[in-house]
């Protein structure tokens, strides 16, 4: 159950700064309740497209890159700077942040879309996906999850499709009409936006035809009971692929997958592939796995969906293949053997398969349900809020839920201080963190 902001408990004002967000109007409503609950806020935008989306009084960053440490590191000193908060922690002005951050002790909260959805966002403290300080062991998960109470059942915070394409080609807008404001600035999108939209237009006029094309094969699939491994792909722009995996992009995982799945695999099971549904269609996916599939000879075996419906597709699979994308969480959830290629948080000895992509095609080893559950509420406890950023009800839903989250790290560090002061005098008195 949310807490009221009146009921939540502060130890004194803190001073956040806010970095990039996202297309989406969730950082100007969060500082805005955060500066009615008596804290400083300030703000840093490097583009036109961050000035859009924030009301409050606010600095603009119009220098280079390579300047960008020193001027972040002054500002925290003069502003004196408690509490960082930003949308994604491997966005290269957030990197340089988190660095210049380090020595003066500010604390840094991390968001990104939810591990769990729909419903959900994630809120860390220090990091997130595989800078995570979320526990790595099943032990560790069990530790925990017995001081936890059961988490409570989600409001419906489900998003606008609509209003999230107008944000964000209001905030491109922005930033592509009046680059002279911010003249050094760099999005961290690997593609200029022009070449994306392209490729969303492109898609969209074929959307009929994907369709009914995803239609016929899960129609397929069910009158032939097809014995199939899913693997969904995931962007090829993610951080998750770029910072977290030990691959350069999607199609050196998909090649590889493809080869493990022609050398050790038995027929008739197939592999499906699914296209992940936000893929601007500028990389020709289908082409990059026929060729992979032909060149390990099993073109025969191996079909490809862009749509479909995500959960069904996992609950008829004999197994999921994927890098670290949240699809694992779900595949966890519906009990279906998961091999996961990349640091993902819910990697590890219990989850998911351990014995080696070879060895999952033949005898893929299942989630331990109880595990799952005790990792789920791990999850939803410390790195959760029930909301999302994309309407306006899951939005305020977003804020009422963070609040108290960010505030119960002010309270952590006040006990933390205290704790050692007083282990000066008596060390064998110790304090846990509570956030």
């Amino acid at each position: 159950m949310l807490q009221p902001f009146a009921e939540t408990h502060r130890d004194g004002p803190a001073t956040f700064l806010f970095l990039q967000g996202i297309a989406s109007p969730f950082f100007a409503d969060l500082g805005s309740a955060l500066k009615a609950r008596g804290h400083n806020v300030r703000r840093i935008n490097f583009s036109t497209g961050d000035w859009l989306f924030w009301r409050l009084p606010s600095d603009n960053y119009r220098g280079t890159f390579a300047d960008w440490g020193d001027y972040v590191a002054a500002y925290i000193r003069r502003h004196g700077i408690t509490d960082i908060i930003l949308f994604g922690d491997c966005r290269p002005y957030h990197v340089a942040a988190t660095a210049a951050a380090e020595p003066f002790g500010v604390r840094l909260h991390v968001f990104e879309e939810g591990y769990l959805r729909p419903n959900w966002i994630t809120c860390e403290l220090g990091g997130v996906n595989g800078h995570s300080p979320l526990p790595k062991t099943a032990d560790e998960i069990r530790a925990v999850a017995r001081r936890l109470p059961q988490p409570g059942r989600a409001m419906p915070s489900s998003g606008d499709m609509a209003r999230r394409s107008i944000w964000d080609v209001a905030y491109n807008i922005a930033n592509f009409g009046f680059p002279y404001f911010f003249p050094y600035f760099r999005s961290h999108r690997p593609h200029h936006i022009a070449v994306e939209y392209a490729g969303w237009i492109r898609k969209f006029s074929r959307r009929s035809r994907t369709r009914r094309d995803a239609a016929h094969l899960n129609e397929a699939y069910k009158a032939i009971a097809a014995d199939y491994f899913l693997l969904p792909l995931q962007l090829d722009s993610d951080f998750q692929i770029r910072v977290h995996s030990p691959f350069l992009g999607v199609e050196a995982f998909m090649d590889r997958t493809i080869a493990s799945f022609a050398a050790h695999s038995e027929a008739p099971t197939r592999l499906l592939i699914k296209l992940h549904p936000l893929d601007s269609g500028l990389i020709n996916w289908r082409r990059y796995a026929r060729h992979s599939a032909k060149r390990h000879g099993v073109n025969d075996r191996l079909d490809i969906i862009d749509g479909g419906d995500l959960p069904r597709l996992i609950a008829g699979a004999r197994g999921v293949v994927l890098v670290n994308s949240t699809v694992g969480m779900l595949s966890l959830e519906l009990g279906r053997p998961t091999y996961a290629a990349g640091s993902a948080i819910y990697n590890m000895a219990g989850l998911t398969h351990q014995g080696g992509i070879n060895t999952f095609w033949t005898a893929p080893i299942p989630p331990d349900p109880e595990l799952m559950s005790d990792f789920r509420r791990v999850v939803l406890h410390r790195s959760q809020v029930n909301g999302g950023f994309f309407s306006r009800p899951a939005i305020a839903r977003a804020v009422a839920g963070t609040i108290p989250r960010l505030e119960a790290a002010l309270s952590a560090a006040a006990l933390a201080a205290a704790s050692a002061v007083r282990a000066e005098a008596e060390p064998t008195q110790e304090l846990a963190p509570v956030y």
